[in-house]
């Protein structure tokens, strides 16, 4: 099956001519017929225009221009602007929206002839750790269909797990690739934030958000972010760096480097199958070479509180654009301007949007902005010093994804909270800004994915993929859902 190959094995295949890229696009979608009834991964499927852009690409490998990506069936998240596509956020909000422009990432895939099957499912604005919260349809785990595949980039990472398209787009504002990777048992990247654009991604929480991949294994990541990254005038917060490989690495030995283990990271709230993966996954670390040394992260336990606060702090400011006035939904039957803006909204947004959407216009209003939002903000400068302190002691820096593998559908809906906290190990990174990479570390009694997350200094994603690659290598784990 053509669908269940990685890029580079496809990249490999075309180059010899062995296979033509419509092949790939007809064997992903007989897959997505086969079971996207049951993943229910996708918002909009795009077969017409795949194989179109299939044919783009086979002449540009007829005439030699082959790149890592050309000809490879991919899915993007519905939040990445796609010219002429739907990008509906998953919201009733933007149910119809038509972008008439791609996302700089999206210009970057054509450029290299990648191939678009469709756009997936997600948290409603990307906010939501289970890909419950999508005003659409909910997306089930390939591994337990009973399960949630993890959110807010829940659609993308089951796409991948199940075989329904051979890598994806997704975004990450507080774990929102890394913690779905991890729950799907496949690899997905948060980059240094300023390294992929953001322009063309709706915005969430912009001083967080970070577009990034989610792939089968680390060689496709590092092909897919190599196609991405880079500088783009088009974002202010864009960082000044050149295109690189960055797969450059791969294969190098990681004898001598020294990996961090956070004393937090075994806190409570950790279920025990994942703390002995953890052990084991150090264990395996230790057996390549790698020295281990005990780190701490003293102002963690505050991140979760953190993040709460900014990031619906600048949801409410992104969102106050949704009105009902220039685009996206509009409620036809208000008499008047105010019940048309509160109709609209109250309307248009789903219950959790509305939660974080209150909760950051209250932190942000006359009298409380101090005691909330500015707290915060200093609080999460002490967090990204406890990683610049910790990276003068270790080279990387490793902890569980999430404190449970997947949980089930609707187990934590009622509660908030306890849906807040299976991100604790995911939203100090984004607050920090550094890179972050999840990827399979040992399956549950339950044969449920349990993630390993490794965390560099900023802009460090090339030696990043070399430890996790290393990793990867010396786990071995070749176990797929059974669909």
């Amino acid at each position: 099956m053509l669908a269940a190959k990685t890029i580079h094995e496809l990249h490999d295949l075309l180059v010899k001519k062995e296979i033509r890229p419509q092949e790939i696009v007809e064997d992903v979608f007989k897959r997505i017929e086969a079971v996207e009834d049951k993943v229910k991964a996708y918002l909009s499927l795009t077969k017409e225009l795949a194989l179109k852009q299939a044919e783009e690409a086979e002449k540009k490998i007829l005439k030699g221009e082959v790149s890592p990506l050309t000809g490879i069936s991919l899915a993007i998240k519905d939040n990445i602007c796609t010219e002429g596509i739907k990008t509906t956020c998953a919201s009733k909000m933007l149910e119809n929206f038509v972008p008439p422009y791609d996302a700089t990432v999206i210009k970057a895939l054509k450029a290299e002839g990648a191939v678009m099957v469709g756009k997936t499912n997600m948290d409603e604005f990307a906010m939501g750790s289970s890909t419950e919260n999508s005003a659409f349809q909910i997306t089930h785990n390939p591994w337990d269909l009973d399960r949630v595949p993890g959110g807010s980039s829940g659609g993308s990472a089951a796409a991948v797990a199940a075989d329904e398209c051979i890598a994806a787009l997704g975004s990450d504002t507080g774990g929102s690739i890394r913690q779905p990777a991890g729950f799907c048992g496949v690899v997905g990247v948060k980059p240094t934030y300023g390294c992929v654009s953001r322009f063309g991604l709706v915005a969430f929480a912009s001083s967080l958000d970070q577009i990034g991949p989610l792939a089968k294994d680390v060689r496709d990541a590092a092909i897919l972010l190599s196609a991405i990254a880079g500088h783009d005038p088009y974002d202010s917060t864009s960082a000044p760096l050149e295109k690189k490989d960055y797969a450059q690495k791969i294969g190098e030995e990681i004898k001598g480097i020294k990996i961090g283990v956070p004393k937090e990271a075994f806190g409570e709230g950790l279920e025990e199958e994942v703390k002995t993966t953890l052990e084991r996954n150090i264990q395996i670390f230790s057996d390549l070479g790698a020295e281990v040394i005990e780190v701490s992260l003293p102002h963690l336990e505050y991140a979760v509180a953190v993040y709460y606060i900014i990031a619906p702090a600048e949801a409410s400011s992104n969102l106050a654009r949704y009105d009902g006035v220039k685009y996206g939904f509009r409620d036809k039957e208000a008499g008047n301007l105010i019940d048309m803006y509160c109709q609209t909204r109250s309307k248009g947004f789903g219950p959790e949007v509305k939660r974080r959407i209150m909760l950051g216009t209250y932190v942000l209003s006359a009298g409380y902005y101090d005691a909330y939002y500015k707290k915060a903000s200093q609080v999460r400068t002490l967090i990204k010093e406890d990683f610049l302190n910790a990276f003068k002691q270790c080279d990387f820096i490793i902890t569980p994804v999430s404190p449970t593998p997947a949980f089930k559908i609707g187990e934590k809906t009622d509660d908030p909270l306890q849906m807040y906290l299976s991100d604790i190990y995911t939203i100090p990174i984004n607050l920090a800004g550094v890179p972050a990479i999840s990827l399979p570390g040992g399956l549950s009694k339950d044969r449920l994915p349990i993630g390993l997350q490794i965390i560099g200094p900023h802009f460090s994603e090339v030696e990043l993929f070399k430890v996790a690659y290393q990793f990867e290598q010396a786990l071995g784990m070749k176990e797929k859902p059974e669909l």
